[in-house]
């Protein structure tokens, strides 16, 4: 049978799986089954499948994944977040959009805490949307910036979807989470600069207002003891992967040992704490190795029944320049991330695409980057974006979801800007993980 065809068979069932509301995990174990038993002519299959199951969510190299949850659902439990976020707002002076470049600020510190998008939207949402309502701050000023820094906890470290993504394409993870530290300060720069830029030429989008004088000592006392310690917990992750100390996985291990004790510090260590935040972190774990696994299992139907040896023959045959493949690669991603989850787009695509990308002569960690920057859109497009609704649920009454839709545009732009960047200058996506 032809690769075209078998491809066309096995995605026209899951689209009808997905539309019969079938979760995206489930669906592929299905059809993975029926495609294993198929192919492999039976019995033969299914037990090819169960050792699929066995091998790929044992894998060293996926453990991070529940300790990178576990640091952020602590994280999350312990209420740190609005103490450093107050902290921040005491330390920022008079600038044009005070309060969206905290949630960027805000943002890309607690992205280094959690590695949950939807967690960073729902904090600095319940944070600091309403203070900004009250200030007079517009729509677009108000539930923007939270949007756009919520999806940097996908590009900066510890993010459970920069080692999914690393494992299901059997690259470097370390690298990976290495690479992703300069795009993703590069995608809170653009979104602080637009911020600034725009309220500069449209003051009424946030009005200035005046703010209380504050002793320097108080403000150093502040950061001190709510902003400072948070850099031994990005060191324990990145500082520790970076120095060749650990592997991602020890990382993992030493990140998530100190945000116990962080917790410990601030007095916020119980008993019920560490039973919610142990019993989330399995129920997340849970649905990504279901993920995981299947995409194995899909990596290996496509490879026995030829389509990964196909894929990359017409890739090449293409009448097109190989970075113009790359960006029909991104473009089906950014495509997709307006109708299905970042999990279910990296199950989809990396098994498809890697193979291409690397047969074309690209560094799979620079394309690693360029999708992930690509899934991080996904989370914020409408009009199935879910940080859209997560910031409708916790914006102030008389929200709309429109309201979140035209505010998400411009930092889309900015994420498109940054791709564009790193396509033009791969350096940044490459200089900190070849110095490692």
């Amino acid at each position: 049978m032809e690769w075209q065809f078998m491809l066309l068979l096995f995605f026209g069932g899951l689209a009808i799986l997905m539309v019969s509301g079938m979760p995206i995990a489930m669906a592929f174990m299905t059809l993975d089954v029926i495609f294993m038993f198929w192919l492999w002519g039976g019995d033969v299959g299914l037990e090819l499948f169960s050792l699929t199951l066995f091998s790929s969510v044992s894998s060293f190299t996926f453990l991070p994944i529940p300790l990178f949850i576990l640091m952020g659902e602590v994280m999350f439990a312990t209420d740190i977040a609005p103490k450093m976020l107050d902290t921040l707002d005491k330390l920022l002076g008079r600038i044009p959009g005070r309060l969206g470049l905290l949630a960027v600020g805000g943002g890309t510190l607690f992205a280094a805490l959690t590695g949950t998008s939807i967690a960073s939207v729902a904090t600095l949402g319940t944070s600091l949307t309403p203070e900004m309502e009250k200030r007079g701050y517009k729509k677009t000023m108000s539930l923007g910036p939270i949007l756009g820094a919520g999806g940097l906890a996908i590009m900066i470290p510890p993010s459970s979807l920069a080692v999914l993504y690393g494992g299901i394409a059997e690259i470097s993870v370390g690298k990976v989470l290495i690479a992703i530290i300069i795009p993703g300060l590069l995608m809170a720069a653009l979104y602080a600069a637009y911020i600034i830029i725009r309220c500069m030429l449209q003051p009424s989008l946030a009005p200035a207002y005046d703010i209380l004088s504050i002793a320097l000592a108080k403000k150093l006392v502040g950061f001190a003891v709510y902003v400072l310690p948070l850099a031994m917990i990005i060191f324990l992750v990145v500082g520790v992967i970076f120095a060749g100390i650990a592997t991602p996985t020890e990382a993992a291990a030493t990140g998530a040992l100190g945000c116990f004790i962080l917790a410990a510090g601030y007095g916020r260590m119980t008993w019920k704490l560490v039973k919610i935040s142990v019993a989330n972190t399995l129920k997340t774990t849970g649905m990504l190795f279901l993920i995981i696994a299947g995409s194995v299992a899909f990596s290996q139907i496509l490879a026995f029944s030829g389509s990964t040896e196909g894929l990359v023959a017409m890739a090449k045959d293409l009448p097109l320049k190989p970075i113009h493949i790359v960006i029909a690669a991104l473009a089906i991603v950014l495509f997709l991330g307006m109708f299905i989850s970042v999990t279910a787009i990296i199950l989809i695509t990396v098994p498809l695409f890697n193979p291409v990308i690397t047969s074309l002569g690209f560094d799979p960690i620079w394309f690693a980057v360029l999708m992930l920057i690509a899934i991080e859109v996904g989370v914020t497009s409408p009009p199935f974006g879910l940080s859209l609704f997560v910031m409708k649920a916790v914006a102030p009454p008389g929200t709309t979801l429109e309201d979140c839709y035209w505010a998400a545009l411009p930092f889309i732009g900015c994420d498109l800007l940054a791709i564009i960047l790193i396509i033009i200058f791969p350096k940044v996506a490459l200089w900190l993980p070849g110095i490692m």
